[in-house]
């Protein structure tokens, strides 16, 4: 493991370059209800493109292209290809489109992308972790390749030299994305059923921190024991948990029903958090997220439905909502207080949960230095 002690990982409600979306296809688990997985990437394209660039990976980024236009995400043909990658570039109004080509087994970018870090002169380094599709559960080898091949594409930029940014390939660690919670100040919340799951590294606790320490020069590691949700294929990612947030707050889903399966562990996890402290010793302001009724696939087995699934991007709030109007409205609310600069936009994700997953997963933010290689618009 290398060290980095000038970077940090910035929070997820820092300015941000883009997002980047794996898109759905006829040879991921969509196959059965693709129109339906894919109408709700571009209801969160749609929205992402608002307020910055959009990276779309995908094996055939023609037909993305044509969905996009048939939405009118893209609606006119301001284009041009970076260099002989195939990659496309798009503009879509203010923003731009990278359409980049490239095998994918499936679509939850949020663990199979970069994680970035940044230095205090915005400079980013892009680390490659090892993914395995959450402890060798699906397949991952093509989706394991996606950043090497961006990085060999020579797609992505640092903003302040247009040059390659700075990559370390740690894939001989397996670190997901969901399974990390940074406050942009040192702080990383985890949790233990996924970071010391035999699955992954084998690691102890000790040995699991050390490696969060160096490779993202966090200063402490707040861990969670307790936390679970029915249906949860990642071995408890603390995004469908418990969320840092701006001003030491920290949001969580609550449950009031103590006959449901999911609440002996939800409420241990409350208590945990109001055990913990900021770096200045002082309790979290803890905010809870209302539980999701139980949504079930066509074989009756529970989903992990979680308004905690949600992603911060610039100047809003995107939330995954699942067709229940009380609790829709709960979630947007108490997000709107935490979140009182940006707009809350509710997506509803009830297709996306069909797959145990949600809408932070399927998306991975990228810091503000990180820039599509010679991008149509500049910031």
């Amino acid at each position: 493991m290398t060290a980095y002690p000038t970077y940090r990982l910035p929070a997820e409600w820092e300015p941000q370059g883009f997002v980047q979306l794996t898109w759905p296809h006829e040879q991921t688990d969509w196959a059965p209800y693709l129109q339906e997985a894919q109408a709700c990437f571009l209801a969160i394209a749609a929205e992402i493109i608002k307020r910055e660039d959009l990276l779309i990976v995908a094996p055939d980024t023609t037909e993305v292209k044509e969905q996009l236009l048939r939405a009118g995400i893209l609606n006119h043909q301001a284009e041009h290809f970076l260099g002989e990658t195939g990659a496309l570039l798009c503009e879509a109004g203010a923003h731009s489109i990278l359409l980049y080509e490239c095998p994918t087994n499936d679509t939850w970018s949020r663990d199979h992308a970069f994680i970035t870090l940044v230095n205090e002169a915005g400079e980013p380094l892009l680390l490659d972790f090892g993914f395995n599709g959450w402890g060798q559960k699906f397949a991952s080898n093509k989706d394991n390749l996606i950043n090497e091949c961006l990085f060999l594409d020579n797609i992505l930029a640092n903003h302040a030299t247009g040059e390659l940014p700075q990559y370390s390939d740690e894939r001989r660690v397996i670190l997901e994305g969901g399974s990390i919670e940074s406050d942009g100040k040192g702080t990383v919340l985890t949790t233990t059923s996924c970071l010391l799951a035999p699955n992954r590294n084998w690691f102890s606790k000790e040995e699991a921190e050390t490696m969060l320490r160096q490779t993202l020069n966090c200063q402490r590691v707040l861990w969670l024991e307790h936390g679970y949700l029915c249906g949860d294929d990642t071995d408890g990612h603390v995004d469908t948990l418990a969320r840092l947030c701006p001003n030491d707050t920290i949001v969580y889903v609550k449950h009031t029903d103590d006959t449901d399966i999911d609440y002996d562990e939800l409420k241990a996890m409350e208590d945990e958090l109001r055990t913990f402290l900021t770096p200045e010793g002082k309790p979290y302001k803890l905010v809870p997220l209302p539980m999701a009724s139980p949504l079930f696939d066509d074989e009756g087995s529970r989903l992990p439905a979680t308004y905690a699934n949600f992603l911060v991007i610039n100047g809003a709030v995107l939330v995954p909502i699942y067709n229940q109007p009380d609790n829709d409205k709960l979630a947007l609310k108490t997000l709107s207080e935490v979140f009182p600069d940006r707009q809350i936009i509710g997506i509803d994700c009830r297709t996306l949960v069909r797959q145990h997953g949600s809408l932070h997963c399927v998306t991975m933010n990228y810091p503000k230095g990180v820039i599509f290689k010679d991008k149509i618009q500049k910031y």
